[in-house]
């Protein structure tokens, strides 16, 4: 491996809108390694990765390939200079052949249309070196999922790539076609290619990077030799723990929770590709926290509970009965709230008002024959916007207009308008000032006291262990704990890399 960078960025800036997604960012790859870019939603990687790849141009900063200034335009003009992306479904067509996918956008022409037998001929050429002995006339949806992943690796390296970058390469791959494809990897380094390598997985991190760079709210936290980081240490420094890897000192453990039969249990709950089989249970009046990493499997086990996602296989039960949560709809109607991670997509309806987003679901109990009362309505938005004293110049304001803290405690209040029994938290507090995270962490409080069962999910381990009565914890879509109460960081952190906590 190579000690001077192939590829070189130096105070790569980017903002949109009310972010400031890159702050200023060093990244270098070098030839022959595979180098880990870790960090939480948010951290600023898919940024950074395209503008490394041409998809967004940086407000800031410089970059280098081979010593020579790199600025591409667009993906296409960053492949032809050399640097390619495979992102986690490979950006290619199901239902074309291998061959076409191989020459999306560059097929070689006759006078008279596409050459199709020296596209073959070609195709063949391209994928010998991974020892893939396809049809490639057959369609490449009809191929495994490890199988189709090669064939976008090929597709990027044909010709004279010399940088890769891999975004989640394996999140649809099982063991064995993990294996194959990191075979395929450590050839691709034995060729003296750069490999940027981003993954939810610590062990496969570890099993074939070279080096890490750790991202943290859009800025380089450092860069690492894998074999000087532990796991403990990451996770730390992803997470914005103390930077030696040790744990902060534990919050004062919450309150203990009403005993009694739970209200919601799940067993062997699971779907293919997103979670393996989970049991939980909840009782009134407890917060339930989920703990884990990106990609752990803590949004995916909410979605199933909610019906938002069908399950292949478990139950769930409710008050000790077995019911089907075939559809959020469904869910709504027995007791469940849902407030979803990504406010902007699967939240607020920005171009409503304040009031239409607190009463949006709860329609149905506020009209008559048919007809919504708008009275109604603003009766009760003016009574959730003083009970979580929303910052607003009133309800008909729009909720775009609203901070981000504002925006989120609309979407509390859109719930608690249904009266719910289990209210599903996933990252509340993201994205929001201090002040508004303290009021939603004393609102959750309340609301337990209150006899409301809460699933609280946050990737601040601080949070979890502040205001949760258990912690369940996942690892690579696995539950691998259940921590009662007293729960400290460091236990929640050993559970989630897999390392023994200090003492044990």
């Amino acid at each position: 491996m190579s000690t001077s960078p192939l590829l070189s960025a130096r105070g790569i800036e980017k903002r949109f809108p009310g972010v400031r997604a890159l702050a200023g960012v060093d990244f270098d790859v070098r030839a022959g390694e595979v180098h880990a870019l870790m960090g939480q939603n948010g951290a600023g990687k898919t940024t950074l990765i395209r503008v490394l790849t041409g998809a967004h141009v940086p407000d800031a900063g410089t970059m280098e390939l081979d010593g020579r200034d790199y600025r591409p335009s667009s993906p296409a003009d960053a492949l032809r200079r050399g640097v390619g992306a495979i992102h986690q479904e490979g950006g290619l067509v199901g239902t074309l052949s291998a061959a076409e996918n191989l020459f999306l956008g560059r097929a070689p022409r006759r006078w008279f249309g596409l050459d199709w037998g020296e596209m073959r001929r070609r195709s063949r050429d391209i994928l010998r070196p991974f020892n893939l002995d396809l049809d490639v006339d057959r369609p490449l949806g009809e191929y495994p999922a490890a199988v189709r992943q090669m064939v976008a690796i090929a597709r990027a390296v044909a010709g004279d790539a010399k940088l890769i970058v891999m975004d989640e390469p394996t999140s649809s791959l099982d063991a064995r076609e993990t294996d194959v494809l990191f075979g395929t990897v450590r050839g691709l380094k034995e060729r003296g290619l750069g490999i940027v390598f981003i993954t939810h997985f610590l062990d496969q991190v570890y099993r074939i990077s070279d080096r890490i760079t750790v991202m943290r709210n859009g800025a380089r936290v450092g860069t690492f030799p894998a074999a000087e980081l532990s796991k403990a240490q990451l996770v730390a420094r992803m997470l914005g723990e103390t930077a030696s890897g040790e744990a902060a000192a534990p919050a004062a453990p919450a309150r203990a929770p009403g005993s009694g039969p739970p209200l919601l249990c799940c067993r062997g709950l699971r779907r293919r590709g997103a979670v393996e089989p989970v049991d939980l249970e909840v009782r009134p009046g407890e917060v339930l926290g989920l703990a884990g990493l990106l990609g752990s499997g803590r949004t995916e086990t909410a979605r199933l509970l909610f019906g938002a996602d069908r399950p292949d296989g478990g139950s769930i039960e409710m008050d000790g009965r077995a019911v089907p949560m075939k559809s959020p709809r469904e869910a709504i109607g027995r007791g469940l709230a849902f407030c979803a991670e990504d406010r902007q997509a699967e939240g607020i309806i920005p171009e409503m008002t304040l009031r239409e987003n607190i009463a949006l679901v709860v329609q149905r109990r506020l009209s008559r024959l048919g007809i919504v009362s708008r009275k109604a309505q603003a009766a009760l938005a003016e009574e959730f916007i003083r009970a979580l004293r929303i910052v607003a110049p009133g309800a008909e304001v729009p909720v775009r207009n609203l901070s981000g803290g504002n925006q989120q405690k609309a979407i509390l209040a859109r719930w608690l308008a249904c009266r719910p029994r289990l209210l599903i938290l996933d990252e509340p507090t993201r994205g929001i000032d201090v002040g508004a995270k303290a009021e939603i962490e004393k609102l959750i409080e309340r609301l337990s006291g209150e006899g409301m069962a809460i699933l609280f999910i946050s990737a601040e381990l601080e949070e979890v262990v502040r205001r949760a009565h258990r912690i369940a914890v996942l690892r690579d879509r696995r539950k691998v704990a259940d921590l009662g109460g007293g729960a400290d960081l460091e236990r929640v952190m050993a559970a989630i890399t897999g390392e023994k906590p200090r003492g044990a």
